[in-house]
C-alpha cells in the first residue's frame, strides 16, 4: 500500500499555497476566493508570510499598503464589489500592526463582508518571552493583543502547531464563503510557527470549490407570506444590501413590475431598483425621502428583503406606526429574518423574490395607491432638482450642488463611495442610482477613513469603472495615506474633497441635541471653548498633491463641473478639491424625514439642552416594539 503523498513546507508557505487553490462558485460561475494579500511587514510576518508570498509569485499576488486598518477597508471594498464571492487577505506584524486591524475587522463583520486577517503573533514556544511589542497578562499566559480581534471576527483561531493549520484554514474559508456567517475571519499566526516546516498531505493543496447555494423558501413559509401580501392594502418593500449580494436586482424589478408594490431602500440596498423605476421611492428611515417615510408610516405590511433593520432604517422604532402593521422578512440569515416579529422567509433573496412573484400571479396593489406614491415620487424629484441646482455658475457650490454637478456627468458605470459625515444623509435622500453597484455607502459601521482605501479595492475589482471617493475634510484627515498606494500601483481613482472646515454631520447633531456644536469646527479656539475667527490655514489639496495625486481646485459651480469632467477622463489618480458654501441662505438637502434616537441630557442648565430634551421626549413617546 502506497504511503500518502506529502510536501514539506513551512506553515506560512502551506497557508499561501492552500489559499491559492480556494474557489467559490454560484450559478455555475467560479471565482478565486482569495485573490490577493495586502501586507505591511515587520517582525511577526516578514520572515513567515512575507517569505511565502515572495516565493509564491503570482499564485497569490501581494499588495502593499500604508496603514493596516486601511488595508482591511480596501479588501472590504473589493469584496463588496465582487458580491462577496471573492475576497482578499491582510497580513500584519505583531503589536500595533495587529491591533490596527480591529476597526477594519469590525466594519467587515458589521457589514457581513468577507476579509481574511493574518496577524503575526508572539512565540508559541515562549522561547523569546516577552518579545518586542508583546502584551503580558499575568493571569493568562495564552493571551496576546490579537485576542482583541475575537469579538469582531466571525471566526478566530490561533495556530500554535503546524498540524492545527489544516482544520483552522478549512474552517476559515468555510466562514468566508458562507453568506450567512461571513465577515472578518482571523487566523493569528505565531511567528515561530509560521517558519516551522511540516509534511503536508497533497490533498490539502488540491483545488477546492465552496458552492454558494441559493436556498429556496419553505413552502409553508411562502404560503404564509403570500397570504399576508394578498391581504395588505398598503404594502411597502424595503430593499437591503442582501438584494445586491444575491444579485437579485432583476428579480426585484420583476416583482415590482408585477405587483406595483413600492420599493424603498436602505443605505446598503440603494440602487436595487434604478432611480427612474416607477416603483422606486428612494431611501428610507432617518436619512430617507419624504415619499418612502410617509409610505412607511401608513404601511399595513412591510416586506423586508435582505435588510437587518438598523435604527436608521426604522427611525429608532418610530417609523412603522400604523396600528396592526405586520412584517414579512425575506433573508438568508434566520437571525435577520425573524426580526420585528415577522413572518420569516429564510431563503436567498433572488430565489425568494422569484418564488413570491410566481405565487402572487395576478395580484396587484390598488390603482389609487400606486398613483399616490408615484405622484409623491415626482414631487420629491422636484425637491432633488432644487437641491442640486445653482442659479449662477459663478457662485461657490453647496454640498448638495457638488452632488448635483457629479450627478450631471456620471453614467451607470461610475461607482460612488462614501461612509461618514453629512454626505451619507444627502446621498441617501438625493442620489439617483443608475446601476446595481453604483451606490457604495458603508453605513453599517459608518467608518471615517473608509472611502479612499475602499475606492482602491473597488477599482481593483472593477478596473474599467470610474470610481469616486467622496470625502469631507474630517474624513480625509482620518486616513489619506492610501493615496500613496493608489499612486504606486497605478490604481486610477478620483478623490473629491468637500471642504467645510469641520465635522458638519456631528455639528448638526450636536446642535439638535443641545450641544451647541461644541468641538465640531476646525477653527481657532478661544479660552472659553468656543471657536472664533477664520478657518485654520490647512490646505488639504496641497496635502493630496504631496502624496502624488494630480489636484484640480474648483472655486465655483462652473469650475467644479469642468474639474469633475477632467478628473473622470484622467488616466491616473486625481483629486478634485472644492470648498463649499455653508450659509443658511443656500439651498441644501431637505431636513430629516424621520427621527433618530440620540439620548439628550435629562437635566441641564443651558437652554439649548433643556429644549432639546423636551423635543427628545416627544419623539421617544412614539417608539414601539413590533412583536
Amino acid at each position: 500500500m502506497n504511503a500518502p503523498t506529502t510536501r514539506r513546507l513551512t506553515v506560512a508557505q502551506a497557508l499561501v499555497e492552500f489559499l491559492a487553490h480556494q474557489y467559490t462558485e454560484r450559478d455555475g460561475r467560479r471565482h478565486r476566493l482569495i485573490s490577493a494579500c495586502w501586507g505591511i511587514f515587520g517582525h511577526g510576518n516578514v520572515a513567515g508570510i512575507g517569505q511565502a508570498l515572495l516565493e509564491s509569485g503570482d499564485a497569490l499576488p501581494y499588495l502593499q499598503g500604508r496603514n493596516e486598518q486601511a488595508m482591511v477597508h480596501a479588501a472590504v471594498g473589493y469584496a463588496r464589489q465582487c458580491d462577496r464571492l471573492s475576497a482578499q487577505a491582510v497580513t500584519t506584524s505583531i503589536g500595533p500592526g495587529a491591533t490596527n486591524l480591529v476597526t477594519g475587522a469590525a466594519l467587515a463583520t458589521v457589514n457581513r463582508l468577507p476579509v481574511l486577517l493574518l496577524p503575526g503573533d508572539v512565540f508559541a514556544t515562549r522561547s523569546a518571552d516577552p518579545v518586542l511589542q508583546q502584551l503580558e497578562v499575568p493571569s493568562a499566559g495564552d493571551v496576546s493583543v490579537n485576542d482583541a480581534l475575537r469579538p469582531v471576527s466571525r471566526y478566530f483561531d490561533r495556530v500554535t502547531r503546524p498540524e492545527a493549520l489544516i482544520p483552522a484554514a478549512l474552517q476559515a474559508v468555510r466562514v468566508l464563503a458562507d453568506p450567512v456567517e461571513t465577515g472578518a475571519v482571523t487566523l493569528a499566526l505565531p511567528q515561530d510557527v509560521q517558519a516551522e516546516a511540516y509534511d503536508w498531505p497533497e490533498e490539502f493543496f488540491a483545488d477546492r470549490v465552496w458552492r454558494v447555494a441559493r436556498p429556496a423558501p419553505d413552502a409553508g413559509a411562502l404560503a404564509e407570506a403570500v397570504h399576508a401580501i394578498r391581504g395588505a392594502r398598503r404594502p411597502l418593500l424595503i430593499a437591503g444590501g442582501g438584494v445586491h449580494h444575491s444579485e437579485a436586482e432583476e428579480a426585484l424589478r420583476a416583482f415590482a413590475d408585477a405587483t406595483g408594490i413600492p420599493v424603498a431602500s436602505t443605505q446598503a440596498g440603494k440602487g436595487s431598483l434604478r432611480h427612474d423605476h416607477p416603483a422606486d421611492v428612494g431611501g428610507i428611515g432617518h436619512t430617507g425621502t419624504a415619499t418612502a417615510d410617509a409610505l412607511a408610516r401608513e404601511a399595513d405590511l412591510v416586506i423586508g428583503v435582505g435588510t437587518r433593520y438598523t435604527d436608521f432604517t426604522t427611525a429608532s422604532s418610530t417609523l412603522f406606526a400604523a396600528p396592526g402593521v405586520r412584517f414579512v422578512n425575506l433573508n438568508i440569515a434566520p437571525f435577520d429574518a425573524h426580526k420585528l416579529g415577522a413572518a420569516s422567509l429564510v431563503a436567498d433573496a433572488r430565489a425568494g423574490l422569484e418564488a413570491l412573484t410566481g405565487a402572487l400571479s395576478g395580484h396587484r396593489v390598488a390603482a389609487a395607491y400606486e398613483a399616490g406614491y408615484r405622484a409623491a415620487k415626482e414631487e420629491w424629484e422636484r425637491r432633488v432638482d432644487a437641491a442640486y441646482g445653482a442659479a449662477d455658475d459663478s457662485v461657490r457650490p453647496s454640498q448638495t450642488q457638488v452632488l448635483g454637478a457629479l450627478d450631471g456627468i456620471v453614467d451607470g458605470t461610475d461607482v460612488i463611495i462614501n461612509a461618514a459625515g453629512s454626505l451619507p444623509g444627502d446621498l441617501h435622500k438625493l442620489w439617483r442610482a443608475r446601476s446595481r453597484r453604483q451606490y457604495h455607502l458603508e453605513y453599517g459601521y459608518s467608518c471615517m477613513g473608509y472611502e479612499i482605501p475602499a475606492a482602491i479595492g473597488v477599482r481593483l475589482a472593477a478596473p474599467d469603472r470610474p470610481v469616486w471617493a467622496l470625502v469631507g475634510d474630517g474624513t480625509y484627515l482620518m486616513n489619506p495615506t492610501e493615496i500613496v498606494t493608489a499612486v504606486q500601483e497605478g490604481v486610477n481613482i478620483t478623490v473629491v474633497i468637500v471642504q467645510n472646515h469641520g465635522y458638519a454631520s456631528i455639528g448638526g447633531l450636536s446642535e439638535a441635541t443641545g450641544g451647541e456644536r461644541f468641538g465640531t469646527a476646525y477653527r481657532f479656539r478661544a479660552g472659553d471653548g468656543t471657536y472664533t475667527g477664520a478657518p485654520l490655514p490647512v490646505d488639504l489639496a496641497a496635502n493630496a498633491a504631496s502624496l502624488g495625486m494630480d489636484v484640480l481646485r474648483a472655486a465655483t459651480v462652473g469650475e467644479l463641473r469642468a474639474a469633475l469632467v477632467k478628473a473622470r477622463g484622467a488616466n491616473r489618480p486625481t483629486c478634485v478639491y472644492v470648498e463649499t458654501e455653508t450659509a443658511d441662505t443656500v439651498p441644501g438637502a431637505p431636513d430629516a424625514q424621520a427621527w433618530w434616537d440620540v439620548p439628550v441630557a435629562e437635566t441641564a442648565t443651558r437652554p439649548a439642552a433643556v429644549a432639546a430634551r423636551e423635543a427628545y421626549d416627544r419623539h421617544a413617546a412614539g417608539r414601539r416594539r413590533h412583536l
